[in-house]
């Protein structure tokens, strides 16, 4: 190839890892989100800090954290019906205003010192109900956004790519803003920064989507996606696998304070770079899946991701190099983010329409959901046998999820075949594929 046609290229690919936002919609969402999500980051440091501070107590740090998650593994699937009966758009407008008055309380407690521990839990509480409804909704509002379907995945990998962007800068201007006018300000910015995505929703127009009349209840809506994610097989291995992957993957970052501390002998900087490493390497992941033009070979990617993510764990349970750790760190951010959004992207791609918001809810479930469960598990099973092994044992059985994927993946490639050509994913050519 010569130069100038290696450059054009380039170009080309760069344009296309980019191509969600010539959708005015989504455009308008992108520029809200990158505002907020930075508020957001700088909320979650500044509360962890915030408890600490007052209490001095790790116990209240997971209390807070698990009364944060809690109600979205209780909810999720319960908002993911009315995601899928309500108007999705006037959802998101609510869950963000009401996130709005969360930080906003906050910061009026704090900067009045008026703030205790019970606030910080019954706002964390609070937060996690109206997460519980926003979740769901924000993964399935992201096809509404898109005029053309074959922009998705880049879409959700864009999502990613500022999800990730906001977690680098988020902490680190966080620790700033505390070093120098206290946790107040951090809840404050975050209350400003919600205006941002709800005059962008306010700017959309949303073409209006035809539901289909409901007389069941509640409890059938549930019933209903419950039995149609779980009885078709492309979807049901796709929960299973990230309900397990983060059941027990997930929980290394409730480990990594005792590991940067006793194996790597540092201190809070050291938690920092491995936290940033972390960031950085499903930064570069997203980054990736933005280059992809369809959701064919994510089907490989799954479990290809979740084995690599394991493996890094079993690797950086054995060594006690900051420079090797930092590396791993690297390439579990990497491969969680793959695992994650491949499975989102791919989920969002074969799912009937009609179901969007109930199957999101369930990958929500797997995702978030699993967390405060992981988190108690591997603190208990850290103080038996220390944190080292704990990392190997939950990487093993990373590990082992893969493999079962990647043994089904031949009937998995066969069910979905059928969806992909109906929606014109694969165009069978005249000489058959």
């Amino acid at each position: 190839m010569e130069p100038l046609d290696a450059v054009h290229a380039l170009k080309g690919n760069i344009k296309s890892s980019y191509r969600a936002l010539q959708h005015r919609n989504y455009r308008l969402y992108f520029g809200g989100q990158g505002i907020s999500l930075i508020g957001t980051w700088m909320q979650q440091l500044a509360a962890s800090w915030l408890t600490y501070r007052l209490t001095h107590s790790t116990i209240l740090l997971g209390v807070v954290g698990f009364a944060s998650f809690i109600p979205t593994f209780l909810l999720a699937p319960f908002a993911g019906v009315l995601a899928d009966r309500w108007n999705k758009h006037r959802i998101f407008i609510i869950t963000q205003t009401l996130s709005m008055v969360q930080a906003f309380t906050l910061a009026f407690l704090v900067l009045t010192n008026t703030i205790a521990i019970w606030h910080i839990i019954a706002l964390s509480l609070s937060l996690g109900f109206i997460n519980a409804m926003d979740a769901p909704t924000r993964q399935s509002f992201v096809v509404d956004m898109i005029d053309n379907k074959d922009d998705l995945a880049n879409a959700i990998a864009l999502n990613s790519s500022i999800y990730n962007g906001a977690q680098l800068l988020g902490p680190s201007i966080a620790g700033i803003f505390i070093s120098f006018v206290g946790e107040g300000v951090c809840f404050l910015f975050n209350g400003l920064s919600f205006i941002a995505v709800i005059i962008s929703l306010l700017a959309m127009k949303i073409k209006p989507q035809q539901k289909r009349k409901q007389n069941t209840a509640l409890w059938h809506g549930l019933k209903e996606g419950v039995t149609y994610a779980f009885g078709f097989t492309p979807i049901r291995s796709i929960l299973m696998l990230l309900a397990w992957s983060n059941l027990f993957g997930a929980s290394y970052s409730t480990l990594l304070p005792v590991y940067a501390s006793d194996i790597l002998h540092g201190g809070a900087h050291t938690l920092g770079f491995l936290m940033a490493a972390v960031g950085c390497g499903a930064l570069a992941g997203s980054v990736y899946l933005a280059l992809r033009r369809s959701a064919l070979g994510l089907e490989w990617i799954i479990p290809l991701a979740s084995g690599l993510f394991g493996i890094a764990l079993v690797i950086f349970s054995l060594v006690s190099s900051f420079l090797i750790s930092f590396l791993l760190m690297l390439l579990v951010g990497a491969a969680m983010l793959m695992r994650n959004i491949g499975s989102n992207t791919a989920l969002q791609t074969i799912v009937d329409q009609d179901k969007r918001g109930r199957v999101m809810s369930l990958f929500i479930m797997g995702n978030m959901g699993m967390q405060p469960f992981g988190n108690l598990l591997a603190g208990s099973l850290a103080q038996a046998i220390g944190a080292p092994k704990t990392i190997m044992v939950c990487g093993i059985l990373c590990i082992i999820g893969a493999v079962i994927f990647a043994i089904k993946l031949p009937s998995f490639r066969s069910v979905v075949r059928p969806v992909y050509l109906k929606k014109g994913i694969i165009i069978v050519e005249e000489k058959g594929i």
